[in-house]
């Protein structure tokens, strides 16, 4: 007999979460604790962005094709080592990377810290890469023709160049990290997802939405902020839209001069106001637990029965991305159009009523990203059973808010020349024509960049009884069964480093897609 999806006996739950959104707890001990939980949050994100940074730059420049071309050439093999050993930890959660390091060092705020640290630093070295070798190479090359050590060319011919291109991607990487930070509370470090989860353990609706409002507001002053510095120093979209070599910008001073030493000021206090411990880094007794725990975890437990109980876990796995990954793409898209500030103008809508309506998609699509996955696939279970199908939807739901607001980006940095050839041009007839066929492109291929994501948050709400390899990994933790941990978490590397592939191999074709129509446009036009 085939099981029933929907849990009717769970929606006088659902009713009673959604109706303390209206009546959140506002007393005065419940806001202090909300304003301390809110500042732990920020100083997580901004100490694991500025470590992640750090690492992005050293392992961005080491594993680009620029740097063995140039500097080290003709050891393409030692690059491509490089490159396969920095996706081992952005294939694994920074949820994961925090119960490792809680192992190691019990609940010390830099858990949180290494634990975004570390998988984002690959991440951004990835990225920081692909940005390098797409940056213009003319004055690099000038350099070296002229005499120029390569390393001295990279650094004042390269560097230069793509600085606002890798500032953007990393006040991206900095909005990531405040969802990753109300994440981490989950495992018990702190902040204001630690509050929530306390808050939803205990059934405490009103302090919940109190919670949730103040991540919202934490969120959304952060985003506020990071599109007004991006745009005052001519930054290009967080994630730039796949139409080939990426344009040079030249930071503008005062701006600049301010953010340098707002950011001066605002890491030392984070690191001040957290005060981890980061001696233990170092420590004889963190080696010796290492090895231990090596010891505990390898090699990892493939046997017959390992195997034929991790693939079906695995292909659920993939069916919830999938599944993810299209509920957030269809619904980024659809919501992505009313999201953009020129819309409006597109569609001739300039009624003040245009604005409110902005506004309110804006505030859907903020609610959808900030509250982290596993929350939404704990709503969703009130209703639905354990299975893929509520991981998939909580998935689904939290990067449609993600994609939603990057395509909105992409959409209001469109090539306005297309637009200005359809004078006297009906507004569905602009639309149809002018803003539809420019932001397909790159609406695929921010969902094609998230599937990678979504494939690694399916531990997120497989923690939380969601199913696929997650489930099987919250078990395995239980039961201090490492070996089996490990092997679980091989597959899911490897699952997430497959669909990364065949991720970059489409956005790839569809780059070379609108280099070759470009081409044709102006060898026509000439």
């Amino acid at each position: 007999m085939e099981q029933p999806w929907f849990n009717p006996d769970g929606w006088p739950l659902l009713a009673q979460f959604l109706s303390a959104s209206l009546q959140p707890d506002l007393s005065a001990e419940l806001l202090m604790i909300t304003v301390d939980a809110t500042l732990v949050t920020l100083a997580y994100a901004v100490c694991g962005t500025f470590l992640s940074v750090l690492l992005g730059l050293v392992g961005g420049l080491g594993s680009s094709a620029i740097w063995w071309e140039l500097v080290l050439p003709g050891q393409k093999g030692i690059w491509l080592v490089l490159r396969g050993l920095l996706a081992i930890p952005r294939g694994i959660h920074e949820i994961i990377w925090g119960i490792f390091f809680v192992n190691l060092w019990g609940l010390d705020p830099l858990v949180a810290v290494v634990a975004i640290a570390l998988p984002f630093g690959a991440i951004t070295a990835k990225v920081f890469s692909e940005i390098l070798d797409e940056t213009p190479r003319q004055p690099l090359l000038t350099l070296i023709q002229s005499g120029v050590s390569p390393f001295v060319a990279v650094v004042y011919g390269l560097l230069p160049q793509a600085f606002l291109n890798l500032l953007s991607y990393g006040f991206y990487r900095f909005e990531c990290s405040l969802r990753s930070a109300a994440v981490l509370g989950i495992i018990g470090a702190g902040g204001l997802g630690y509050q929530i989860l306390l808050s939803l353990q205990s059934l405490r609706y009103n302090q919940l939405w109190t919670f949730f409002y103040a991540l919202l507001l934490l969120n959304g002053t952060v985003d506020l902020l990071s599109a007004l510095l991006r745009r005052r120093l001519g930054c290009t979209p967080r994630i730039a839209l796949p139409q080939g070599k990426l344009r040079s910008v030249r930071p503008q001073g005062p701006v600049l001069l301010v953010v340098s030493l707002g950011l001066g000021l605002l890491v030392p206090f984070c690191f001040w106001y957290i005060h981890p411990d980061v001696s233990k880094l170092w420590a004889p007794h963190t080696g010796e637990l290492l090895a231990q725990l090596g010891q505990s975890a390898f090699p990892p437990e493939l046997t017959m029965t390992t195997l034929q109980q991790l693939l079906p876990l695995a292909l659920q796995t993939l069916g919830m991305s999938v599944l993810a990954i299209l509920v957030a793409g269809v619904g980024g898209v659809l919501l992505s159009f009313p999201a953009a500030s020129n819309f409006r103008r597109f569609l001739g809508m300039d009624a003040p009523w245009g604005w409110l309506f902005l506004l309110g998609v804006r505030g859907v699509l903020l609610l959808f990203r900030t509250i982290p996955a596993p929350i939404w696939a704990l709503v969703f279970l009130f209703v639905l059973f354990p299975g893929i199908l509520p991981g998939a939807l909580a998935l689904g739901i939290h990067n449609l808010g993600i994609l939603g607001r990057l395509m909105a980006e992409g959409i209001e940095n469109l090539d306005q020349r297309p637009l200005q050839a359809l004078p006297g041009a009906s507004p569905l007839v602009v639309f149809s024509y002018g803003v539809l066929p420019a932001t397909l492109p790159g609406a695929l291929a921010y969902t094609l960049y998230r599937w990678e994501v979504c494939m690694r948050e399916t531990v997120l709400v497989g923690l939380v009884g969601a199913g696929g390899l997650g489930r099987l990994l919250s078990e395995q933790l239980s039961s201090f069964d490492y070996r089996g941990m490990t092997a679980t978490l091989s597959v899911l590397i490897l699952l997430t480093f497959l669909v990364d592939v065949l991720s970059t191999q489409v956005r790839n074709q569809l780059r070379y897609g609108i280099n070759t129509r470009k081409s044709g446009i102006i060898k026509g036009g000439s």
